[in-house]
C-alpha cells in the first residue's frame, strides 16, 4: 500500500474518502448519516454535534464514487461517465466561494449546511492537488474487483495496482495464464482493454 509518509495531507483526504467503501470486500465505512458525520469528524471538518440527513448520505456517497471514476480515469481506464456527471450534479448544487485565511485563499461553503462544510473541504483538498502537482497521482487499482485509491509515487507515475504484492501479482499471473495457455486475456470492465494493457 502507499507510503504515507509520501502523500501530501490533501491527497490524503481524498484518497482516505474514496476509500471508505472497499469494493473488494464490500466493506462501508459511511453506513448512515451518524457515520458520514463521525468520518468528517474525526478529521475535523466538521462539529461532532451536527446532524446529518440520510440525504447528505446519498450525497457523500454519490461524491465518493464519483471521485473514484475520476481516480480511475487517472490510472488510464474508462470512468463510469453516470457516476461522474451524478458528482457535476451534486457540485452543481453545492456552491462554494473562495475565502483569504492566513495569507492564502481555500474553498469553503456559501452556506452553513453541515455537509455542505464538509464537502467543501473535500473540494479544496482536490484543489490544493491540484495547485501543488499531486492530484494526477491520485488513482485506482486497476484490478476490476479492487478498486482501492492509491497515490502513486512512483517517479514516472505508472503504477497501475494499489499493491504490486496483492493486486499487481494477480493480474500478472493471470496474463502469464492466458500467455502460456493461449487464451485472449479478458478485458478489464468498462476499459476495453485487456489486462496484459
Amino acid at each position: 500500500m502507499d507510503d504515507d509518509a509520501l502523500v501530501p495531507p490533501a491527497a490524503r483526504l481524498v484518497r482516505d474518502f474514496v476509500n471508505t467503501y472497499e469494493p473488494q470486500v464490500d466493506e462501508e465505512s459511511l453506513a448512515s448519516a451518524e457515520t458520514v458525520r463521525d468520518w468528517f469528524a474525526a478529521r475535523s471538518l466538521l462539529p461532532a454535534d451536527v446532524v446529518l440527513s440520510p440525504e447528505d448520505l446519498r450525497t457523500a456517497v454519490t461524491v465518493r464514487e464519483g471521485l473514484r471514476n475520476v481516480l480511475l480515469d487517472h490510472a488510464g481506464h474508462e470512468p463510469d461517465a453516470a457516476a461522474v456527471d451524478a458528482l457535476n450534479d451534486v457540485l452543481a448544487a453545492r456552491p462554494v466561494r473562495v475565502a483569504f485565511v492566513g495569507g492564502g485563499q481555500r474553498l469553503v461553503a456559501a452556506g452553513t449546511a453541515g455537509f455542505d462544510v464538509a464537502l467543501a473541504e473535500l473540494l479544496d483538498a482536490v484543489r490544493r492537488s491540484a495547485e501543488d502537482g499531486t492530484w494526477e497521482r491520485l488513482k485506482v487499482c486497476a484490478r476490476d474487483t479492487c478498486r482501492w485509491a492509491f497515490y502513486d509515487a512512483s517517479r514516472n507515475q505508472a503504477r497501475r495496482w494499489c499493491s504490486m504484492a496483492g493486486c499487481g501479482n494477480y493480474v500478472k499471473m493471470r496474463r502469464a495464464y492466458a500467455t502460456r495457455t493461449g487464451r485472449q486475456p479478458e478485458p478489464l470492465p468498462g476499459s476495453g482493454r485487456s489486462v496484459t494493457a
